[in-house]
């Protein structure tokens, strides 16, 4: 599904979101651990969105991977990385989440936006990222939340369910990528429920940050 829409994939981020995407991003790395010469772990990557805004918005970035199962959407990313003359310290390799191809302790933080509703097992892929985390590392997860205010959520609700679903489609030429993205976002765990399965997986001092009204929510936990 992502491999169809792969070419159209940025355009569509930044217009159904109002470009609120690019918000989320400069906030996402805002909070990447206070220090200098981090490794980077950005899982579900696409076509390296968040890589290149934490690379450019954190200043701290020294080096860092993305990962992928969609081989369209690694081939736009990585075009996005030579691009940028950054191929010296940003790479992307084809994977999966839950079963991580690096080694225990390989990074500073490890981030996935809006890819983790998509895994079949969060508390597997919740694990690994644990895992590859060095001693003082940071999870950051980005995924849309549905907002508490009843009227707000009602218009939000309208709008991703029969609007956003009728202008993914016609741009993207696929229709049913977009209707799977409201049926997975109203049916994700989000809030305190996501919450418990951090730190089930083992993550300290989890924390919820909402965003635009509660439509997006990074979540923030930390290896001991």
């Amino acid at each position: 599904m992502f491999d169809r829409i792969a070419h159209r994939y940025d355009l569509l981020n930044r217009l159904l979101s109002f470009r609120q995407d690019v918000v989320w991003r400069k906030r996402l790395a805002r909070l990447l651990p206070e220090r200098p010469d981090l490794r980077v772990l950005d899982l579900a990557t696409g076509t390296g969105d968040v890589l290149l805004s934490l690379y450019r918005w954190s200043g701290r970035v020294a080096s860092g991977v993305g990962v992928d199962m969609s081989g369209k959407m690694l081939a736009f990313g990585r075009g996005k990385i030579t691009d940028r003359g950054l191929g010296q310290c940003l790479s992307m390799v084809r994977g999966d989440a839950m079963c991580i191809g690096f080694r225990d302790a390989s990074f500073d933080a490890v981030t996935i936006a809006f890819g983790i509703r998509n895994v079949s097992d969060v508390p597997c892929a919740l694990r690994e990222m644990r895992r590859v985390l060095a001693p003082g590392g940071r999870v950051l997860v980005l995924e849309f939340s549905l907002p508490g205010n009843p009227l707000f959520r009602r218009a939000y609700l309208f709008y991703f369910r029969h609007v956003l679903p009728r202008i993914g489609a016609l741009i993207s030429g696929d229709s049913y990528a977009y209707r799977y993205l409201n049926q997975t976002v109203e049916s994700f765990p989000y809030g305190e429920d996501f919450c418990a399965l951090m730190r089930d997986a083992g993550f300290e001092r989890v924390l919820a940050h909402p965003l635009t009204f509660g439509i997006a929510t990074i979540y923030e936990g930390d290896a001991g």
